[in-house]
């Protein structure tokens, strides 16, 4: 047992709806006697990514003596219920003609692994800007982006400002490369959907501690499930043996910037 991050349910504010069963990827909820519970303690991350469908506001966040999560415990449970975990899903690999990428490609990249997460140093062009300035230069720095797939001790992260964004920000924010990426390395990630997020903490903490980083900027939609990502960061910086200045900014779904948010500086 720790203290820990974990989901509360209002019982007087469920109406049994059944949203938040559906939302919760770990299966740590289920209806029981027309309401919403938590079933077992170790099978909530306390991410909270449940709460957006939540349309009464039964849901929140609290901290108290819980089990820690146990992402094992979670896929036994998931099977049992018929619900398997989205990243042991399985599929028939696709015929080499559809290999859209690089249809010249039928055999395994050189050097093994993945091609699509082999560390890549890129080199952004100059933003244009005026009139006839557009198709408008990629401010991408490196490759991979995805939070998972990213070393976090790689060149491109060492004493580098890092932009952490939400999957869905540079959908809704008109001019994200020139306004956001340019000069940042990034990685992103959805705290709602993706699996396994306890690895994103510890890579989190290896960016500050070992790769050095000057600043971290995360970005965030104004929806409640992306607070997970605002507090994963908030734990790597409180984790982490040194400070480093940290700031949040919101997005609403319109694009617009909601509000600028700097985090306290703390280190150990």
């Amino acid at each position: 047992m720790a203290v820990r991050q974990i989901i509360e349910i209002d019982q007087e504010k469920c109406d049994g709806c059944g949203d938040c069963v559906s939302a919760c990827a770990e299966g740590a909820i289920q209806l029981i006697d027309g309401k919403a519970r938590l079933v077992r303690d170790s099978y909530c991350d306390g991410l909270g990514a449940c709460i957006g469908d939540c349309h009464v506001g039964a849901i929140s966040i609290v901290e108290r003596d819980a089990e820690v999560f146990d992402e094992d415990a979670v896929a036994v449970h998931l099977q049992a219920i018929g619900r398997m975990p989205a990243h042991t899903e399985t599929h028939a690999p696709a015929p080499p003609l559809l290999n859209l990428v690089n249809p010249m490609r039928v055999g395994p990249a050189t050097g093994g692994g993945c091609p699509g997460s082999r560390a890549q140093v890129l080199a952004p062009r100059p933003v244009l800007a005026g009139v006839g300035a557009t198709p408008r230069s990629s401010q991408l720095r490196h490759w991979p982006v995805q939070l998972h797939l990213v070393p976090p001790t790689a060149p491109f992260f060492a004493g580098a400002d890092v932009l952490i964004a939400a999957d869905c920000v540079p959908f809704a924010v008109a001019g994200f490369h020139e306004r956001y990426l340019a000069g940042h390395s990034l990685a992103i990630a959805c705290p709602k959907l993706d699996h396994n997020q306890e690895v994103y903490l510890d890579k989190l903490v290896a960016m500050i501690d070992l790769a050095g980083v000057a600043s971290i900027h995360v970005m965030v939609m104004e929806v409640p499930c992306c607070g997970g990502l605002v507090r994963l960061v908030d734990q790597a910086r409180r984790r982490a043996s040194r400070a480093v200045p940290v700031r949040c900014t919101v997005v609403g779904t319109d694009g617009e910037v909601r509000r600028e948010i700097e985090l306290e500086q703390a280190a150990g």
